[in-house]
Formats: C-alpha cells, sequence, structure tokens
C-alpha cells in the first residue's frame, strides 16, 4: 500500500479547469467571500464567532468607577526628613518635647513609604504606613500613630 504523502485536500479535485466549482467564474470572485472584514458576525458568519471569537459579543469584566476609587498620595521618610525642619517653620509640624509631631494627613499625604533614611526624633501621625517605614522612624527614636482618614 502506497504511503500519503501529502494532506488530504477537500480543494482542487480533479485538476480541472474549475476544480469542481461549476461553470467557470463561479467562486472565484468576491460574492463568495461573504463580505468585505469582519461582516457578517451576527449573520452568516456566526459559527466563526462561537468557534474562534468567544469573547467577540458582549461586556467582559468590571472597571471601578473613578469617581469612588480610592487616590493614595504618599510620600517617603527619606522626603519627610529633609523637609521636617521647614514644615516647623512654616508651622505645619509642631515641637513636642525632644520630637517633631507631624500630621501627614494635613499636609495632603494618605501614606508613607520607607525609601530614605531618617535622622530627627518624629512623631508621625498618618492614615496609613509601610512597616519599613515605621521601624525606621521608630529606630531613630521617634513614633508612629494611625489615624483613620475620611479616605481611607
Amino acid at each position: 500500500m502506497t504511503i500519503r504523502r501529502r494532506s488530504k485536500s477537500r480543494k482542487l479535485r480533479g485538476r480541472t479547469r474549475t476544480m469542481g466549482w461549476g461553470r467557470v467564474g463561479q467562486h472565484r470572485k468576491s460574492g463568495s467571500r461573504g463580505g468585505f472584514g469582519l461582516v457578517g458576525y451576527h449573520k452568516h458568519k456566526w459559527s466563526l464567532v462561537t468557534k474562534l471569537k468567544v469573547k467577540w459579543y458582549g461586556k467582559h469584566g468590571f472597571k471601578s468607577p473613578q469617581a469612588i476609587a480610592l487616590k493614595i498620595n504618599e510620600i517617603n521618610v527619606g522626603e519627610l526628613n529633609e523637609a521636617i525642619d521647614e514644615l516647623v517653620k512654616k508651622g505645619l509640624a509642631q515641637m513636642e518635647g525632644d520630637k517633631i509631631v507631624v500630621d501627614v494627613a494635613k499636609l495632603g499625604y494618605s501614606k508613607v513609604l520607607g525609601r530614605g533614611k531618617v535622622s530627627k526624633k518624629i512623631k508621625l501621625i498618618a492614615p496609613s504606613i509601610t512597616e519599613l517605614a515605621k521601624r525606621k522612624i521608630e529606630e531613630a527614636g521617634g513614633e508612629v500613630s494611625i489615624s483613620r482618614s475620611p479616605q481611607g
């Protein structure tokens, strides 16, 4: 028995002039295409949609409205350490014994991050703070208290 070297094909049967498509010109022009591009996906090409483009129609997923999205405005402890003298001069931070009391929510920040060095004793009041930032402030002799803001 001979081995089939080429794959099966339903097209080009018989090697005739029309290859089984009837009179000359049938199956030749754009009428056999079924429309240009993505036309007919809700009509005669629906079987393609169900097989190949399953998520083509309908809504998928969820997107939160921007009006209710929580906006996090953050500051690093290094930036806070550098700006603390200016904050005391402007009256945005107060001295309490040997510590400087800073409420970052009043400055417009909602989270304190841990990048940078802390060299001053800071008593920090923040809505949210990372573990690294808390550890750095406490190692420098300061303390951290968490306040709940209306945002978070």
